[in-house]
């Protein structure tokens, strides 16, 4: 007897050893806990009975959690809370959406409620409902790591399936519905390469340069160390006739690989055309300035619109303290264009440094020489609308600063002041200029 118990027992085990054994399922419903601004309104009595809903919901007893919801009353602020996920226990995605969204429209905040919806919408197979809702519990509840997580999932799925979609249209000529996907893609990721790399190619496909060089730019912005990315810029540049810009975008690609030759032919051709000279080490600098002078912003304008020079008779002002300035040569063409000022006594002084109001003014100056030579700059804001708090009417550089923000070249801060006396950094003084090159339309362009 006592061998069969042992025989017996021995064999449980071993089929016990051979079993697999099945994780816990899953919940069917994610629930957190009441939020506690509302619950802390609530009396003690009525604080139980949410509780014993919840935890009802969390056991997924939808009967009982009906019967105590129902004891709660439709007037009670977590009613249709519960119900929607009642009904999402009960996979009633119909009614469980109907009553989250009754709940939303009583309270909009209910981050408890935009949960349960992105849940029903992530069943149903909305998934851009989906994200949304879970988006906007994110904006509530920065911290949520449940919305996080599905927003993140869902965000790749629909991107994914989007690059899907627009690749099917690009390679069977469908170009329209090419370009509606992968512009819908940036609005879920803004900095995914491959979009915008993509339209950029369509686009120039159709030799619609001015959008294709729009995305060229955010892509080659993104990622500075995009070669292919790089080199497509500074052609659509070129091919836009932007050579000024060109010229910068292949110094870059340059930079990246100095043994390419093509990059260096193509240097040298533009240079050429530009009558560019090797900017000194000064020019390089200028990124990294705490505040730039004025021989600096000189050279940058200089550097950066020079093609507007190609052709024209300079006629050299009188200036008598450029003699030892790097930047004499572009000071000579900023100068004699009333780009920027000279002084009664015959002087420049390009050690001076600017300031935000005295950037304004030569930004604006720039503008208008620019349209003089027939390009299309467009007034962004109305200057009528714009109030800044420490530049009052009769302040000296108030016509130019209100024209530099109405262009959107130079920006105010966030307590509505712009800073005049404030010294301009390099690189915000490459930003502005860069800025003014990408607006300035070229005539027939």
């Amino acid at each position: 007897m006592v061998k069969k118990t042992a025989g017996t027992l021995a064999a449980v085990l071993a089929a016990a050893a051979c079993a697999t054994i099945s994780p816990p399922a899953e919940p069917n419903i994610y629930l957190e806990n009441p939020p506690a601004e509302i619950s802390a309104a609530l009396s003690l009595d009525d604080r139980i009975a949410v509780d014993k809903v919840w935890n009802l919901l969390r056991l997924e007893r939808a009967d009982k959690a009906e019967k105590a919801v129902l004891r709660l009353g439709e007037s009670h602020p977590f009613y249709w809370t519960a119900m929607g996920y009642i009904a999402l226990l009960r996979n009633d995605l119909t009614a469980a959406e109907a009553d989250f969204v009754g709940s939303l429209t009583v309270s909009p905040d209910a981050v408890t409620s935009q949960l349960g919806l992105g849940q029903v919408y992530r069943r149903w197979g909305r998934r851009e409902d989906a994200l949304r809702s879970y988006l906007e519990v994110l904006k509530r509840d920065p911290e949520n790591a449940f919305a996080r997580r599905e927003a993140d999932e869902l965000r790749t799925a629909i991107v994914e399936s989007l690059i899907l979609e627009a690749d099917a249209a690009a390679r069977t000529g469908k170009t329209a519905a090419a370009k509606e996907a992968f512009l819908k893609v940036l609005e879920y990721a803004p900095k995914l390469q491959i979009a915008h790399v993509s339209l950029a190619r369509l686009f120039t496909r159709e030799k619609d340069y001015p959008r294709a060089l729009f995305h060229l730019g955010l892509a080659a912005e993104n990622n500075p160390l995009d070669r292919t990315v790089l080199r497509e810029y500074a052609e659509t540049l070129y091919q836009m006739n932007q050579f000024s810009r060109s010229l910068d975008a292949f110094q870059k690609l340059q930079a990246l690989d100095p043994s390419d030759k093509t990059v260096a032919e193509r240097l040298e051709a533009l240079k050429t055309r530009l009558g560019v000279v090797d900017l000194p080490d000064e020019y390089r600098e200028i990124p990294g300035l705490e505040a730039v002078t004025k021989e600096d912003v000189a050279a940058l304008i200089g550097a950066k619109f020079n093609d507007i020079w190609i052709g024209v008779a300079v006629r050299p002002p009188v200036l008598v303290d450029i003699s030892t300035s790097w930047a004499r040569t572009f000071i000579v063409k900023v100068a004699a264009s009333g780009i920027m000022e000279i002084y009664s006594n015959h002087t420049f002084q390009p050690k001076k440094t600017m300031n935000r109001a005295e950037m304004a003014e030569t930004v604006v100056h720039l503008v208008e020489y620019l349209r003089k030579k027939g390009r299309t700059i467009v007034v962004q804001i109305p200057p009528e609308r714009i109030n800044l708090a420490d530049v009052p009417a009769d302040h000296p550089y108030a016509p130019a600063i209100i024209a530099a923000v109405s262009f959107q070249l130079m920006d105010i801060f966030s307590d509505r002041t712009f800073r005049p006396d404030q010294p301009v950094p390099g690189a915000e003084a490459i930003r502005i200029l860069d800025l003014l090159a990408g607006l300035a339309k070229e005539p027939g362009k």
